[in-house]
C-alpha cells in the first residue's frame, strides 16, 4: 500500500514515517556529514514530506544530536570538538578562544552561537576550514556560564515586582524579565532607565531569560554608576577578603630598627618622588648624581615583597587581582591601602624599605657598572609633574624657590635623562606620543570636560629612569641565570607592516624607504613624517601594525623599546610582575636557587597575570566610552571640529578637537555619492564626485546622536566642512559600499 501513494505522502500526517533513530543511524553509518538531500536518499522506502525532514533536522540540531556544517549536518558524537572560551564582538560575531593555545581563534557567526554568551566556556565544532584564516565554526554546547550576574538596564515595568530589563554590556544580546522587591518600603521602585545588577536564572524562551534582582545601582546618568557596572561587567575585584584584611592590618604603622638590618643606608641621599597631583600610592623614587662628566642614578622601589611573602594571603589576592584597576573616581588597588597608600609608599619625610637599582652612566647616556641590593630611604620631597615642568622647563621663580632644596639634583637629573632619551631614540625606540584622555569632575561628580593630558619632559624624566631601572634589573637577573617574568613585546604584525610600507610607498615618504623595509625601519619612518602632514596618517597606521605586550619567562625581547632584555620592576604596588621580580633578586641575593616545580609555575603566572592586565585595559576603554556618551547626551545638534581617525567601508571614525572624543560618520547618512573603499589607502572615494576621505583629514561635524546601549557617537558631516583633496589617479583594488 506504501508504495501505491504518491512519493513524500505521510499516511499518518506530517513526518508520521519518520523516525529520530533511524536517521541518526544514517549519519552513523554514512561516516560523513550528510545534506539534506543526501539523508532523503536514504530514506527511500519510507514516507514522509521533505519539509518536514528538514524540520526533524532543525530539531535535532537544537537538541545538540546534529550540527550545522557547510553543506549540510554533521553527528555531532562524530565531530571532533574543541573547548575555549567565546568572546562576542558588539557587532555580534563570535571567537572562540580555543584552550589548546597552539590553535588559532575560530570564527562563530552569530547564527551559529545559540544560546551561548560572551564569556561562556563552550565546545565549538568546526564547520569550515581555511587556510589563511580562522577556521568557521558553531557552538555545540555551553559547558559554563561565564556570568552568574550581569548588570542590566531597566526597560520597563512589566508588574509591581517584574521587570523588562536588558544587560549594559551590548556583547550580551539577551533580555530578562526580573523579580525585584526593594529591601525596604522606603527604598526606590526601579525605572525606566535605572541599572540594576541581575542574577541570572533559567531560559523562558528564545533570548529571554529570567532573573533575580539583586541590588539597585541608581541611575543610568550617574558616573559612579557607571563605574560601578563597568567593574561587575569585566568581573574586577571589589572588597578584599577579610583574611586578606586581617594580615595588612596586623602589620606595622612604619619600619623599624629591626627592617634595617642587611640594608643599605640611603636616607641622606636627595630621594624624591615625582607623580600626578592625585596620587596616593608613591612606589618610585629618583636620585642622580653628576660624576665629572658622568653620573650615577639611583632609582628607588618600595620593597613590597618585604610586607607580602609568598604563599600569604595577601599575596594570593594580590595574584588574583594581578593589577590595580584604575577609574576616573575610584581605584581597586592589587594591595589593600594600608600597604598601597601607607606602609610601602614612599612617602616624604619617613623611612621607608626599598629595592635599590644604582646605574652609573656616560655623559652621553650609556649604562656602566650596575648594582642592585635593598636599602632604607627617606624621600626629601613629594613633587608633582606639573610642579617640576613649572620649575625646571618653564623656569617659574615662584617654584624653583618652593623647591629650591631638591633643585640641583632635578637639573642634573633632567641633563641625565635627555642624554638617556637620545641613546633610545637612536636605536630605535617608538614614541608615538598619542594624546591621552583626562576626565575632570565638578564638585557633583558631574563630568565637566574630558581633554588631552598634558604631557611634558616632567613625565619623560621618570619614565627614562624607569625604563633605565627595569633593563639593568632584567640584565642583573639573566646575567645571573635567575629566573625572571620578562615584558615581551613582538616585532610587528607582517602582513600589516607590509601594507603600511606599500602605503608609504605612494606617499611624498617613497624616496626615504629602503629597498627592502622590516621592522627595525618602523622607527626612522615615524620621524621621517614627524612634524609633516603625514604625522597623523603614518603614526596611527604603524600602531595598528603592533602587537600586544605581555609577560612571558622566556627572553624575547620588547620591540617598542628596542630592548633586547627587558622586565617590569618599578611599581610592585600595582602590577604582580614586578613582586615576582623583586623576590627572584632577594633569591640571587640570597645566594638561593628556585625550586623546579616554582620555575613551572612561573610560565602559568605569566599568563593569568598577562589576562587580567588585558581585563583592566578593556574596563578603563569601557568606562572611558560610557563617560563620554554621558557628557556628550546633551550636546546633540553642537557642531564640533576633527580629524578622520579611522575608515571602513560603512564609514569613517573622527577625533573631535573641542572635546577628546571619537564618534563615527555612516556612509548612509552622506547622499551625494556612492562611495568605494580602498582599504590599503586607507581611502573613501565618491564614484561620481571624487570627494575623498582619508586619515588625518580636518572635517567639520554635527553630532547626531549618542546611544549608551550600543556606546556609540554619531555625527553628521557638514557639507563643505572637509579639506579638499584631488583624487588620486592610481587604481588600487577597493571595496565598494552603496549608500544604504
Amino acid at each position: 500500500m506504501t508504495a501505491r501513494r504518491r512519493k513524500g505522502r505521510s499516511p499518518k500526517g506530517p513526518g508520521a514515517g519518520l523516525d529520530t533513530a533511524a536517521i541518526l543511524r544514517i549519519f552513523r553509518e554514512s561516516g560523513k556529514p550528510l545534506s539534506d538531500k543526501e539523508v532523503a536518499r536514504s530514506l527511500q522506502g519510507t514516507a514522509f514530506k521533505f519539509h518536514d525532514l528538514r524540520h526533524m533536522l532543525e530539531n535535532l540540531g537544537e537538541a545538540g544530536k546534529l550540527i550545522r556544517v557547510q553543506k549540510g549536518w554533521g553527528l555531532l558524537e562524530s565531530m571532533r570538538l574543541l573547548t575555549g572560551v567565546l568572546e562576542i564582538s558588539r557587532s555580534g560575531v563570535g571567537y572562540v578562544l580555543p584552550d589548546d593555545k597552539r590553535r588559532k581563534d575560530i570564527f562563530i557567526h552569530p547564527k551559529d552561537i545559540g544560546d551561548a554568551w560572551h564569556g561562556d566556556r563552550v565546545a565549538v565544532a568546526v564547520t569550515r576550514e581555511r587556510k589563511d584564516k580562522n577556521h568557521e565554526g558553531r557552538v555545540a554546547r555551553v559547558i559554563e556560564r561565564g556570568v552568574a550576574t550581569l548588570p542590566c538596564r531597566v526597560i520597563k515595568r512589566m508588574a509591581p515586582d517584574l521587570f523588562l530589563c536588558r544587560p549594559t554590556d551590548a556583547r550580551h544580546s539577551m533580555s530578562f524579565m526580573v523579580d525585584y522587591i526593594p529591601p525596604t518600603p522606603e527604598d526606590p521602585v526601579p525605572g525606566p532607565e535605572d541599572i540594576m545588577n541581575v542574577g541570572v536564572g533559567e531560559k523562558l524562551e528564545y533570548k529571554l531569560y529570567s532573573g533575580k534582582g539583586l541590588e539597585l545601582l541608581g541611575a543610568q546618568g550617574d558616573v559612579a554608576v557607571q563605574e560601578r557596572l563597568v567593574k561587575l561587567n569585566h568581573d574586577i575585584p571589589g572588597p578584599f577578603p577579610p583574611k586578606t584584611i586581617n594580615e595588612a592590618e596586623a602589620l606595622p604603622e612604619a619600619p623599624g630598627e629591626a627592617d634595617f638590618a642587611g640594608r643599605k643606608d640611603l636616607r641622606d641621599l636627595t630621594f624624591v618622588t615625582i607623580d600626578g597631583a592625585k596620587a596616593r600610592d608613591f612606589d618610585d623614587a629618583i636620585y642622580v648624581k653628576k660624576r665629572g662628566r658622568a653620573y650615577t642614578l639611583w632609582v628607588a622601589i618600595a620593597d613590597v615583597s618585604h610586607y607580602v611573602p609568598e604563599g600569604s594571603a595577601l599575596d594570593a589576592e594580590a595574584l588574583e587581582r594581578g593589577n590595580s584597576y584604575y577609574f576616573p573616581q575610584s581605584v581597586e588597588p592589587m594591595l589593600p591601602e594600608r600597604l598601597s597608600n601607607g606602609l610601602c609608599s614612599l612617602n616624604p619625610n619617613v623611612p621607608r624599605l626599598a629595592m635599590v637599582a644604582e646605574i652609573d652612566f656616560s655623559a652621553k647616556g650609556l649604562p656602566g657598572r650596575t648594582d642592585i641590593y635593598p636599602a632604607v630611604i627617606e624621600s626629601k620631597a613629594r613633587l608633582t609633574y606639573a610642579q617640576v615642568n613649572r620649575a625646571l622647563l618653564l623656569d617659574d621663580e615662584a617654584e624653583r624657590e618652593k623647591i629650591a632644596a631638591v633643585l640641583p639634583m632635578l637639573t642634573t637629573a633632567e641633563v641625565l635623562a635627555r642624554a638617556i632619551n637620545a641613546v633610545r631614540t637612536e636605536r630605535g625606540n617608538l614614541d608615538f606620543d598619542l594624546p591621552e584622555p583626562e576626565i575632570l569632575f565638578n564638585f557633583q561628580g558631574e563630568t565637566q570636560d574630558i581633554r588631552p593630558k598634558v604631557r611634558h619632559f616632567g613625565h619623560q624624566i621618570v619614565e627614562e629612569f624607569m625604563i633605565a631601572a627595569n633593563e639593568a634589573v632584567a640584565r642583573f637577573l639573566t646575567e645571573k641565570d635567575a629566573p625572571v617574568l620578562y615584558r615581551v613585546h613582538p616585532e610587528p604584525d607582517p602582513t600589516k607592516l607590509e601594507a603600511f610600507f606599500k602605503l608609504l610607498a605612494t606617499t611624498d615618504l617613497a624616496p626615504k624607504l629602503p629597498p627592502t623595509p622590516g621592522p627595525g625601519d618602523l622607527a626612522t619612518m615615524l620621524r621621517a613624517a614627524s612634524g609633516t602632514d603625514l604625522d597623523f596618517l603614518v603614526s596611527r597606521i604603524a600602531l595598528r601594525t603592533m602587537m600586544q605586550a605581555s609577560y612571558s619567562p622566556k627572553l624575547d625581547g620588547h620591540f617598542g623599546l628596542a630592548s633586547t632584555c627587558y622586565c617590569h620592576f618599578t611599581s610592585p604596588i600595582r602590577r604582580y610582575a614586578d613582586l615576582v621580580v623583586h623576590r627572584s633578586i632577594k633569591n640571587v641575593l640570597a645566594g638561593k636557587t628556585v625550586p623546579e616545580k616554582k620555575l613551572a609555575r612561573l610560565a602559568k603566572v605569566a599568563e593569568h597575570i598577562s589576562r587580567r592586565e588585558r581585563v583592566a585595559m578593556e574596563a578603563e576603554r569601557e568606562i572611558l566610552k560610557r563617560v563620554t556618551v554621558l557628557f556628550l547626551a546633551d550636546k546633540v545638534s553642537r557642531r564640533f571640529t576633527g580629524v578622520v581617525s579611522s575608515i571602513a567601508d560603512f564609514g569613517f571614525w573622527v577625533e573631535l578637537k573641542e572635546v577628546m572624543a571619537e564618534g563615527m560618520v555612516r556612509l548612509s547618512s552622506l547622499s551625494d555619492d556612492y562611495y568605494t573603499y580602498f582599504p590599503e589607502r586607507h581611502e573613501l572615494i565618491g564614484e561620481r564626485t571624487g570627494r575623498r576621505f582619508r586619515l588625518g583629514q580636518s572635517v567639520e561635524v554635527e553630532l547626531t546622536g549618542v546611544d549608551m546601549g550600543r556606546l556609540s557617537v554619531d555625527l553628521g558631516l557638514v557639507e563643505g566642512g572637509e579639506a579638499p583633496l584631488a583624487l588620486p589617479t592610481a587604481k588600487r583594488k577597493s571595496s565598494r559600499r552603496r549608500r544604504k
